[in-house]
């Protein structure tokens, strides 16, 4: 499936249960929000086999708050893409 435009964004676009190289590969600005919030091995090799939930735990995040400041941030900047 290919995304583009605005359907790219639609809520919420990014999800916990997504592993982290699918959201790279869907959305690779979304590395930026990501290691704002302190994870900063987002594209490590065993990263992109985590799901976001997972790579929150392991980073001490809670995965809903960065979930809403990742899919916040994409929204904010869509039109940068």
């Amino acid at each position: 499936m290919e995304i583009t435009g605005d359907e790219m964004y639609e809520e919420p676009a990014v999800t916990k249960d997504q592993l982290m190289g699918e959201i790279l590969a869907a959305y690779p600005q979304a590395a930026i929000p990501l290691m704002g919030c302190g994870m900063g091995c987002v594209h490590c090799p065993s990263a992109q086999a985590e799901s976001l939930e997972e790579a929150a735990m392991v980073h001490g995040l809670d995965a809903d708050e960065v979930c809403s400041f990742v899919n916040d941030w994409l929204a904010s900047h869509k039109d940068e893409a």
